[in-house]
Protein backbone atom coordinates (compact mmCIF):
# COMPACT_ATOMS: atom_id res chain seq x y z
CA UNK A 1 0.00 0.00 0.00
CA UNK A 2 1.35 3.60 -0.82
CA UNK A 3 1.66 6.42 1.66
CA UNK A 4 -0.79 8.01 0.08
CA UNK A 5 -3.54 5.20 0.63
CA UNK A 6 -1.81 3.85 4.20
CA UNK A 7 -2.87 7.72 5.06
CA UNK A 8 -6.00 7.91 3.88
CA UNK A 9 -7.11 4.67 5.31
CA UNK A 10 -5.36 6.04 8.58
CA UNK A 11 -7.68 8.91 8.23
CA UNK A 12 -11.31 7.22 8.37
CA UNK A 13 -11.85 7.52 4.67
CA UNK A 14 -11.69 3.76 4.45
CA UNK A 15 -14.07 1.10 4.11
CA UNK A 16 -16.22 1.65 7.41
CA UNK A 17 -17.09 5.00 6.11
CA UNK A 18 -18.42 4.18 2.77
CA UNK A 19 -22.35 4.64 2.23
CA UNK A 20 -23.64 1.50 0.41
CA UNK A 21 -25.72 3.09 -1.58
CA UNK A 22 -23.67 5.67 -3.07
CA UNK A 23 -21.87 3.61 -5.82
CA UNK A 24 -24.79 1.97 -7.40
CA UNK A 25 -26.79 5.63 -7.03
CA UNK A 26 -23.82 7.24 -8.91
CA UNK A 27 -23.69 4.62 -11.82
CA UNK A 28 -27.21 4.80 -12.69
CA UNK A 29 -27.86 9.24 -11.87
CA UNK A 30 -24.03 9.28 -14.68
CA UNK A 31 -25.62 7.13 -16.76
CA UNK A 32 -28.78 8.94 -16.70
CA UNK A 33 -27.44 12.35 -16.88
CA UNK A 34 -24.70 11.93 -19.45
CA UNK A 35 -27.12 9.92 -21.46
CA UNK A 36 -30.02 13.03 -21.15
CA UNK A 37 -27.59 16.19 -20.90
CA UNK A 38 -25.17 15.18 -23.59
CA UNK A 39 -25.46 12.22 -25.68
CA UNK A 40 -29.50 13.27 -26.43
CA UNK A 41 -28.57 16.49 -28.05
CA UNK A 42 -26.90 14.74 -31.21
CA UNK A 43 -29.86 12.54 -31.94
CA UNK A 44 -32.09 15.07 -31.79
CA UNK A 45 -30.19 18.42 -33.46
CA UNK A 46 -31.17 17.56 -36.89
CA UNK A 47 -35.07 17.36 -36.25
CA UNK A 48 -34.09 20.51 -33.85
CA UNK A 49 -32.59 22.63 -36.93
CA UNK A 50 -35.60 21.35 -39.26
CA UNK A 51 -38.17 21.97 -37.07
CA UNK A 52 -36.78 25.89 -36.18
CA UNK A 53 -34.99 27.22 -39.22
CA UNK A 54 -32.19 27.64 -36.99
CA UNK A 55 -28.71 26.68 -37.76
CA UNK A 56 -26.74 23.94 -36.93
CA UNK A 57 -24.23 26.27 -35.86
CA UNK A 58 -26.08 28.14 -34.00
CA UNK A 59 -27.71 25.03 -32.07
CA UNK A 60 -24.61 23.39 -31.74
CA UNK A 61 -22.84 26.68 -30.28
CA UNK A 62 -25.45 26.64 -27.65
CA UNK A 63 -24.67 23.15 -26.86
CA UNK A 64 -20.80 23.86 -26.92
CA UNK A 65 -21.50 27.16 -25.19
CA UNK A 66 -22.76 24.75 -21.94
CA UNK A 67 -19.71 22.80 -22.34
CA UNK A 68 -17.96 25.67 -21.48
CA UNK A 69 -20.06 26.76 -18.88
CA UNK A 70 -19.58 23.76 -17.17
CA UNK A 71 -15.92 24.25 -17.02
CA UNK A 72 -15.63 27.09 -15.60
CA UNK A 73 -18.49 26.62 -13.04
CA UNK A 74 -17.02 23.28 -11.90
CA UNK A 75 -14.19 25.44 -10.45
CA UNK A 76 -17.12 26.61 -7.49
CA UNK A 77 -18.50 23.23 -7.83
CA UNK A 78 -14.99 21.54 -6.01
CA UNK A 79 -14.68 24.53 -3.45
CA UNK A 80 -18.40 23.30 -2.57
CA UNK A 81 -17.72 19.41 -2.52
CA UNK A 82 -14.36 20.07 -0.64
CA UNK A 83 -16.40 21.14 2.31
CA UNK A 84 -20.11 20.16 2.28
CA UNK A 85 -19.85 16.97 0.40
CA UNK A 86 -21.86 16.33 -2.84
CA UNK A 87 -25.38 15.43 -1.52
CA UNK A 88 -26.37 19.63 -1.63
CA UNK A 89 -24.26 20.05 -5.19
CA UNK A 90 -25.42 17.10 -6.71
CA UNK A 91 -29.00 17.34 -5.89
CA UNK A 92 -29.56 20.85 -7.04
CA UNK A 93 -28.04 20.21 -9.98
CA UNK A 94 -30.46 17.49 -10.45
CA UNK A 95 -33.07 19.82 -10.31
CA UNK A 96 -31.94 22.43 -12.74
CA UNK A 97 -30.65 19.93 -15.21
CA UNK A 98 -35.08 18.63 -15.86
CA UNK A 99 -35.82 23.08 -15.93
CA UNK A 100 -33.10 23.49 -18.09
CA UNK A 101 -34.24 20.78 -20.78
CA UNK A 102 -37.69 22.16 -20.05
CA UNK A 103 -36.59 25.80 -21.08
CA UNK A 104 -34.66 24.23 -23.92
CA UNK A 105 -37.98 22.36 -25.06
CA UNK A 106 -40.12 25.56 -24.89
CA UNK A 107 -37.48 27.90 -26.71
CA UNK A 108 -39.54 30.33 -28.93
CA UNK A 109 -36.06 31.72 -30.62
CA UNK A 110 -32.38 31.08 -30.23
CA UNK A 111 -31.24 33.41 -27.46
CA UNK A 112 -33.96 31.25 -25.22
CA UNK A 113 -32.88 27.68 -26.70
CA UNK A 114 -28.98 29.50 -25.78
CA UNK A 115 -30.01 30.85 -22.18
CA UNK A 116 -31.37 26.92 -21.87
CA UNK A 117 -28.23 25.37 -22.83
CA UNK A 118 -26.16 27.86 -20.44
CA UNK A 119 -28.36 26.27 -17.71
CA UNK A 120 -27.58 23.14 -18.88
CA UNK A 121 -23.60 23.91 -18.49
CA UNK A 122 -24.11 24.45 -14.79
CA UNK A 123 -26.41 21.17 -14.44
CA UNK A 124 -23.67 19.11 -15.63
CA UNK A 125 -20.47 20.82 -13.67
CA UNK A 126 -23.10 19.86 -10.61
CA UNK A 127 -24.05 16.18 -11.24
CA UNK A 128 -21.16 14.56 -14.14
CA UNK A 129 -17.81 12.85 -13.64
CA UNK A 130 -16.45 15.85 -11.35
CA UNK A 131 -18.63 15.99 -8.41
CA UNK A 132 -18.98 12.07 -7.98
CA UNK A 133 -15.36 11.59 -8.63
CA UNK A 134 -15.45 13.97 -5.60
CA UNK A 135 -17.00 11.91 -3.30
CA UNK A 136 -15.98 8.08 -4.12
CA UNK A 137 -11.84 9.56 -3.64
CA UNK A 138 -13.08 10.82 -0.38
CA UNK A 139 -15.66 8.26 0.76
CA UNK A 140 -13.80 5.15 -1.17
CA UNK A 141 -9.66 5.59 -0.28
CA UNK A 142 -7.62 4.03 -0.58
CA UNK A 143 -9.59 1.35 -2.66
CA UNK A 144 -10.97 4.32 -5.16
CA UNK A 145 -9.75 3.40 -8.51
CA UNK A 146 -11.60 0.59 -8.22
CA UNK A 147 -14.96 2.51 -7.29
CA UNK A 148 -13.83 5.36 -10.28
CA UNK A 149 -13.46 2.64 -13.00
CA UNK A 150 -16.93 1.30 -12.02
CA UNK A 151 -18.72 4.22 -12.41
CA UNK A 152 -16.97 5.54 -15.11
CA UNK A 153 -17.94 1.72 -16.86
CA UNK A 154 -21.56 2.81 -16.27
CA UNK A 155 -20.88 6.40 -17.78
CA UNK A 156 -19.84 4.39 -20.88
CA UNK A 157 -23.37 3.09 -21.13
CA UNK A 158 -25.09 6.28 -21.33
CA UNK A 159 -25.29 6.84 -25.30
CA UNK A 160 -25.51 3.23 -25.58
CA UNK A 161 -29.10 3.32 -23.62
CA UNK A 162 -30.38 7.06 -23.98
CA UNK A 163 -28.93 7.18 -28.07
CA UNK A 164 -31.49 4.99 -29.22
CA UNK A 165 -34.28 5.53 -26.63
CA UNK A 166 -34.13 9.25 -27.60
CA UNK A 167 -34.57 8.30 -31.18
CA UNK A 168 -37.31 6.03 -30.39
CA UNK A 169 -38.83 9.01 -28.48
CA UNK A 170 -38.07 11.21 -31.67
CA UNK A 171 -39.73 8.85 -34.12
CA UNK A 172 -43.16 9.11 -32.08
CA UNK A 173 -43.39 12.74 -31.56
CA UNK A 174 -41.88 16.04 -31.78
CA UNK A 175 -37.93 17.36 -30.34
CA UNK A 176 -40.18 19.83 -28.22
CA UNK A 177 -41.89 16.60 -26.45
CA UNK A 178 -38.75 14.33 -26.48
CA UNK A 179 -36.90 16.99 -24.47
CA UNK A 180 -39.57 16.83 -22.06
CA UNK A 181 -40.12 13.28 -21.31
CA UNK A 182 -36.58 12.52 -21.30
CA UNK A 183 -36.66 15.76 -18.39
CA UNK A 184 -39.10 13.99 -16.64
CA UNK A 185 -36.97 11.30 -16.49
CA UNK A 186 -34.26 12.88 -15.72
CA UNK A 187 -35.98 14.07 -12.87
CA UNK A 188 -37.56 11.18 -11.75
CA UNK A 189 -34.09 9.37 -11.74
CA UNK A 190 -31.35 11.43 -10.33
CA UNK A 191 -32.87 13.61 -7.97
CA UNK A 192 -34.35 11.05 -5.44
CA UNK A 193 -30.92 9.25 -6.08
CA UNK A 194 -28.48 12.17 -5.26
CA UNK A 195 -31.03 13.25 -2.20
CA UNK A 196 -31.09 10.05 -0.20
CA UNK A 197 -28.29 8.27 -1.21
CA UNK A 198 -25.84 10.95 -0.31
CA UNK A 199 -26.85 12.08 2.96
CA UNK A 200 -23.77 9.99 4.69
CA UNK A 201 -22.16 11.99 6.71
CA UNK A 202 -18.92 13.93 5.01
CA UNK A 203 -15.82 12.52 6.08
CA UNK A 204 -13.40 15.05 7.21
CA UNK A 205 -10.70 15.87 4.95
CA UNK A 206 -7.08 13.74 5.60
CA UNK A 207 -4.06 15.95 6.27
CA UNK A 208 -1.80 17.09 3.30
CA UNK A 209 0.99 14.61 2.57
CA UNK A 210 4.36 15.51 3.99
CA UNK A 211 5.10 16.47 0.70
CA UNK A 212 2.75 19.16 0.18
CA UNK A 213 3.50 22.07 2.06
CA UNK A 214 1.52 25.39 1.53
CA UNK A 215 -1.98 24.40 1.05
CA UNK A 216 -3.81 24.40 -2.42
CA UNK A 217 -2.76 27.90 -3.56
CA UNK A 218 0.80 26.93 -3.57
CA UNK A 219 -0.03 23.88 -5.58
CA UNK A 220 -2.63 25.77 -8.00
CA UNK A 221 0.68 28.42 -8.64
CA UNK A 222 3.37 25.54 -8.53
CA UNK A 223 5.11 24.72 -12.06
CA UNK A 224 3.91 21.28 -12.05
CA UNK A 225 0.19 21.99 -11.31
CA UNK A 226 0.49 24.21 -14.32
CA UNK A 227 2.44 22.17 -17.20
CA UNK A 228 -0.04 19.13 -15.89
CA UNK A 229 -3.12 21.82 -16.53
CA UNK A 230 -1.36 22.61 -20.46
CA UNK A 231 -0.76 18.39 -20.54
CA UNK A 232 -4.11 17.57 -20.21
CA UNK A 233 -5.92 21.04 -21.99
CA UNK A 234 -3.63 20.13 -25.29
CA UNK A 235 -4.59 16.50 -25.11
CA UNK A 236 -8.27 16.88 -24.14
CA UNK A 237 -8.68 19.32 -27.36
CA UNK A 238 -6.77 16.77 -29.94
CA UNK A 239 -8.54 13.91 -28.28
CA UNK A 240 -11.96 15.24 -28.58
CA UNK A 241 -11.10 16.39 -32.51
CA UNK A 242 -9.83 13.26 -33.32
CA UNK A 243 -13.66 11.74 -32.37
CA UNK A 244 -15.77 14.00 -33.77
CA UNK A 245 -12.92 14.35 -37.04
CA UNK A 246 -13.34 11.02 -37.36
CA UNK A 247 -16.20 10.02 -39.34
CA UNK A 248 -14.85 12.66 -42.28
CA UNK A 249 -11.60 11.42 -42.10
CA UNK A 250 -13.21 8.41 -43.17
CA UNK A 251 -15.50 9.26 -45.46
CA UNK A 252 -12.92 11.64 -47.07
CA UNK A 253 -11.12 8.48 -47.99
CA UNK A 254 -13.82 7.03 -49.92
CA UNK A 255 -15.39 4.50 -46.88
CA UNK A 256 -19.11 4.60 -46.57
CA UNK A 257 -20.96 6.45 -43.97
CA UNK A 258 -22.03 2.94 -42.63
CA UNK A 259 -17.97 1.85 -42.49
CA UNK A 260 -16.71 5.41 -40.66
CA UNK A 261 -19.85 4.55 -38.12
CA UNK A 262 -18.46 1.25 -37.13
CA UNK A 263 -15.06 2.40 -36.46
CA UNK A 264 -16.37 5.05 -34.62
CA UNK A 265 -18.47 3.02 -32.69
CA UNK A 266 -15.72 0.35 -31.88
CA UNK A 267 -13.87 2.79 -31.06
CA UNK A 268 -15.69 3.63 -27.56
CA UNK A 269 -15.88 -0.19 -27.00
CA UNK A 270 -12.17 0.22 -27.26
CA UNK A 271 -13.06 3.42 -24.39
CA UNK A 272 -14.94 0.87 -22.31
CA UNK A 273 -11.80 -2.02 -22.63
CA UNK A 274 -9.60 0.70 -21.64
CA UNK A 275 -11.37 1.68 -18.78
CA UNK A 276 -11.06 -2.10 -17.05
CA UNK A 277 -7.05 -1.83 -17.69
CA UNK A 278 -6.72 1.34 -15.55
CA UNK A 279 -5.94 -0.25 -12.37
CA UNK A 280 -2.85 -2.24 -13.70
CA UNK A 281 -1.55 -0.01 -15.19
CA UNK A 282 -1.61 2.39 -12.02
CA UNK A 283 0.31 -0.36 -10.30
CA UNK A 284 3.17 -1.03 -12.61
CA UNK A 285 3.55 2.63 -13.53
CA UNK A 286 4.38 5.42 -11.35
CA UNK A 287 2.44 8.34 -12.04
CA UNK A 288 4.51 10.63 -14.20
CA UNK A 289 5.83 7.74 -16.53
CA UNK A 290 1.76 6.49 -16.66
CA UNK A 291 0.38 10.22 -17.48
CA UNK A 292 3.34 10.87 -20.37
CA UNK A 293 2.85 7.23 -21.71
CA UNK A 294 -0.84 7.25 -22.26
CA UNK A 295 -0.88 11.10 -23.87
CA UNK A 296 2.27 9.94 -25.81
CA UNK A 297 0.28 6.86 -27.04
CA UNK A 298 -2.48 9.19 -28.08
CA UNK A 299 -0.29 11.08 -30.06
CA UNK A 300 0.47 7.56 -32.01
CA UNK A 301 -3.20 6.32 -32.80
CA UNK A 302 -3.45 9.89 -34.23
CA UNK A 303 -0.40 9.55 -36.21
CA UNK A 304 -1.41 6.32 -37.51
CA UNK A 305 -4.94 7.74 -38.29
CA UNK A 306 -3.33 10.35 -40.53
CA UNK A 307 -0.95 7.86 -42.19
CA UNK A 308 -2.81 5.18 -42.84
CA UNK A 309 -5.44 5.08 -45.45
CA UNK A 310 -6.55 1.39 -45.75
CA UNK A 311 -6.82 -1.28 -45.57
CA UNK A 312 -10.37 -1.03 -43.36
CA UNK A 313 -9.37 -3.75 -41.00
CA UNK A 314 -5.96 -1.90 -39.94
CA UNK A 315 -8.26 1.53 -39.76
CA UNK A 316 -10.40 -0.13 -37.25
CA UNK A 317 -7.90 -1.76 -34.96
CA UNK A 318 -6.65 1.65 -34.88
CA UNK A 319 -9.48 3.12 -33.83
CA UNK A 320 -10.24 0.55 -31.23
CA UNK A 321 -6.61 1.20 -29.93
CA UNK A 322 -7.46 4.99 -29.55
CA UNK A 323 -10.59 4.05 -27.67
CA UNK A 324 -8.54 2.05 -25.26
CA UNK A 325 -6.13 5.06 -24.84
CA UNK A 326 -8.96 7.28 -24.43
CA UNK A 327 -10.83 5.38 -21.51
CA UNK A 328 -7.73 5.40 -19.62
CA UNK A 329 -6.96 9.41 -20.03
CA UNK A 330 -10.42 9.66 -18.06
CA UNK A 331 -9.38 7.75 -15.11
CA UNK A 332 -5.57 9.60 -15.46
CA UNK A 333 -7.23 12.45 -14.98
CA UNK A 334 -9.93 11.29 -12.55
CA UNK A 335 -6.65 10.29 -9.58
CA UNK A 336 -4.36 13.08 -11.07
CA UNK A 337 -4.67 15.45 -8.02
CA UNK A 338 -4.43 11.97 -5.43
CA UNK A 339 -2.52 10.43 -6.99
CA UNK A 340 0.26 14.03 -6.31
CA UNK A 341 -1.19 15.98 -3.85
CA UNK A 342 -3.49 13.63 -1.66
CA UNK A 343 -7.23 14.30 -1.29
CA UNK A 344 -7.45 17.27 1.32
CA UNK A 345 -8.26 19.41 -1.62
CA UNK A 346 -9.59 17.20 -3.97
CA UNK A 347 -12.72 18.99 -5.17
CA UNK A 348 -10.92 22.47 -5.50
CA UNK A 349 -7.84 20.75 -7.12
CA UNK A 350 -9.78 19.01 -9.91
CA UNK A 351 -11.68 21.75 -10.31
CA UNK A 352 -9.17 23.82 -11.63
CA UNK A 353 -6.85 21.42 -12.97
CA UNK A 354 -9.99 20.05 -15.08
CA UNK A 355 -11.22 23.45 -16.52
CA UNK A 356 -8.54 23.94 -19.06
CA UNK A 357 -9.41 20.74 -20.16
CA UNK A 358 -13.11 20.63 -20.46
CA UNK A 359 -12.77 24.53 -22.41
CA UNK A 360 -10.46 22.38 -24.94
CA UNK A 361 -13.01 19.89 -25.40
CA UNK A 362 -15.82 22.54 -25.69
CA UNK A 363 -13.78 24.23 -28.43
CA UNK A 364 -12.07 20.84 -30.43
CA UNK A 365 -15.11 20.14 -33.03
CA UNK A 366 -15.74 23.47 -34.11
CA UNK A 367 -11.95 24.28 -34.32
CA UNK A 368 -11.38 21.05 -35.83
CA UNK A 369 -13.97 21.44 -38.84
CA UNK A 370 -12.53 24.90 -39.06
CA UNK A 371 -8.68 24.03 -39.51
CA UNK A 372 -9.41 20.83 -41.54
CA UNK A 373 -10.51 22.91 -44.65
CA UNK A 374 -7.47 25.14 -44.56
CA UNK A 375 -4.65 22.22 -43.61
CA UNK A 376 -5.91 20.80 -46.65
CA UNK A 377 -8.48 17.98 -45.49
CA UNK A 378 -8.73 15.94 -42.33
CA UNK A 379 -5.35 13.98 -42.72
CA UNK A 380 -3.45 16.97 -42.13
CA UNK A 381 -6.05 18.08 -39.24
CA UNK A 382 -4.86 14.77 -37.25
CA UNK A 383 -1.30 15.09 -38.12
CA UNK A 384 -1.54 18.63 -36.07
CA UNK A 385 -3.41 16.72 -33.32
CA UNK A 386 -0.43 14.25 -33.24
CA UNK A 387 1.43 16.94 -32.74
CA UNK A 388 -0.52 18.59 -30.27
CA UNK A 389 -0.62 15.80 -28.13
CA UNK A 390 2.86 15.11 -28.60
CA UNK A 391 3.47 18.26 -27.02
CA UNK A 392 0.93 17.67 -23.67
CA UNK A 393 3.11 14.26 -23.50
CA UNK A 394 6.49 16.85 -23.19
CA UNK A 395 4.25 19.26 -21.18
CA UNK A 396 3.24 16.00 -19.26
CA UNK A 397 6.53 14.99 -18.73
CA UNK A 398 7.87 18.62 -17.00
CA UNK A 399 4.74 17.62 -14.80
CA UNK A 400 6.62 15.86 -11.85
CA UNK A 401 6.49 17.74 -8.46
CA UNK A 402 10.16 18.73 -7.05
CA UNK A 403 11.09 16.50 -4.20
CA UNK A 404 9.66 17.71 -1.19
CA UNK A 405 7.80 20.62 -2.39
CA UNK A 406 3.85 20.85 -3.21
Amino acid sequence: MSGLQSGAAATGTGVRSRPRAVLPALCLTQITGWGILYYAFPVLNPAITADTGWSAGATTAAFSAALAVSAVAGICVGRVLDHRGPRTVMTAGSVLGPLSLLVIAAAPDPAVFFAGWLLAGAAMAATFYQPAFAALTRWWAPDHIRALTIVTLAGGLASTVFAPLTATLAGHMSWRATYAVLAGILAAVTIPAHALALKASWPPAPPSPPHVTGGHKRVVRSRAFGMLAAAFALSAFAMYAVVIGLVPLLLERGYTTAQAAWALGLGGAGQTLGRTLYATLARRLGVTARTVTLIALGALTTAALAAVAAPYAVLIAVSVLAGVVRGNLTLLQATAVTDRWGTTHYGRLSGLLGAPAHAAAAAAPFAGALLAGPLGGYPALFALLAALSATAAAAALAARPPAGGG
